[in-house]
């Protein structure tokens, strides 16, 4: 039973208290921006405005960001094994020297930001 016009078109209503509040953002979106998502949401808001204003009113800011962060987080995770493997970063240097591990391995991290930075976040 649609009474309302915003609920013809699709709209649904939750109920705080006694008011009942329309559910204007998606729920699960809103759970899936990481921190990818959230920098690149920034960078729109600060240097390309009128993007950032007409995903948001046309209700597609989270999917977009959600799927910016998808694709971000797989570049970084990517690049972070190549590299690993191309500098030949393995289980046995681990376990023989730790902190020259730790020291590779976050020198690498640093390096796949800038470039996930750089040609996905930031552009």
């Amino acid at each position: 039973m649609h009474n309302t016009i915003y609920e013809k078109s699709g709209g649904s209503y939750t109920q705080v208290g006694d008011y009942l509040l329309p559910d204007l953002l998606p729920g699960n979106e809103e759970s899936a921006v990481g921190i990818w998502g959230q920098r690149h949401a920034r960078w729109l808001r600060h240097n390309r405005r009128i993007t950032y204003t007409n995903l948001l009113i046309s209700g597609k800011l989270l999917g977009y960001l959600a799927d910016i962060d998808r694709q971000a987080q797989e570049m970084f995770s990517r690049l972070i094994e190549q590299y690993a493997a191309t500098e030949g970063i393995t289980e046995q240097l681990k376990a023989e020297d730790q902190l020259a591990w730790v020291g590779r391995m976050n020198s690498i991290r640093e390096r796949a930001e800038e470039v996930v930075l750089s040609e996905l976040v930031y552009c």
